[in-house]
């Protein structure tokens, strides 16, 4: 009798593992997706915010345009939207210094890491941008703005690695950004920046190769804030 209950409770603990499989199954995948996930969108990655807070900031490119004229005082504004969404997406407008309130380069930036486990700055464009022109400065005028609403400039996101010095470089595919600016068929950009400053090189180039848009002898140096001193000898793009 004894020898028929246990045979029985084995029984029914086999039953209940076999109809209870699904339910296991489904809660381990949940939690492969969720790992998954947030080795993407880590909120946790110290080097990601690192180079997150990097590059915010109000930036000019004045004390270079006063040494080299063939450089524009150009002001460079990135600051952070939506800080309670997980992720890390950065507002951008570029304009001449004298023309601060019409931008002529209108951005969000998401950093996130890619499958390689690597930093990447990914590109959008924002619809009806004019609306949200020196927004920087109020971060609730974006509350109704979201990332669905933003079209991503494929193959224009920047890998971004650490250097041997200590600053953070990177740029786009070769040929991988489209663009049609100015007679060309794709752009290219190079970055390097430290805690206080940024080295950004954008160019265009035509379908043979050549140069149609952006500076020729190297990137725009541009200085976070009120500092103004810069050693030009201290940063040089490859």
């Amino acid at each position: 009798m004894q020898q028929k209950n246990e045979y029985q409770n084995t029984t029914a603990s086999l039953i209940k593992i076999y109809f209870m499989k699904p339910f296991y199954f489904l809660l381990i995948s949940f939690f492969i997706l969720i790992g998954c996930s947030s080795s993407k969108y880590n909120t946790k990655d110290k080097e990601l915010d690192k180079v997150y807070k990097m590059m915010q900031g109000s930036y000019d490119s004045s004390l270079q345009s006063k040494v080299d004229s063939s450089y524009y005082d150009i002001s460079l504004e990135m600051h952070p939207v939506w800080k309670n969404s997980g992720e890390r997406w950065l507002y951008v407008e570029q304009a001449l210094t004298s023309q601060k309130d019409q931008p002529y380069r209108v951005r969000m930036y998401r950093l996130l890491r890619n499958e390689n486990n690597e930093i990447i700055s990914e590109v959008y464009t924002i619809p009806n941008e004019k609306q949200y022109y020196g927004k920087f400065k109020k971060p609730k005028a974006f509350k109704y703005l979201t990332p669905d609403f933003l079209e991503k400039r494929e193959g224009c996101e920047v890998v971004i690695k650490e250097d041997t010095d200590g600053f953070y470089s990177g740029g786009t595919g070769k040929t991988s950004c489209m663009s049609n600016m100015r007679g060309a068929s794709y752009a290219t950009s190079i970055v390097k920046m430290s805690d206080n400053q940024i080295i950004s090189w954008d160019r265009g180039f035509d379908k043979d190769g050549n140069q149609v848009w952006g500076a020729e002898k190297g990137g725009y140096i541009f200085m976070k804030g009120s500092l103004r001193k810069l050693d030009f000898g201290d940063i040089k793009l490859d």
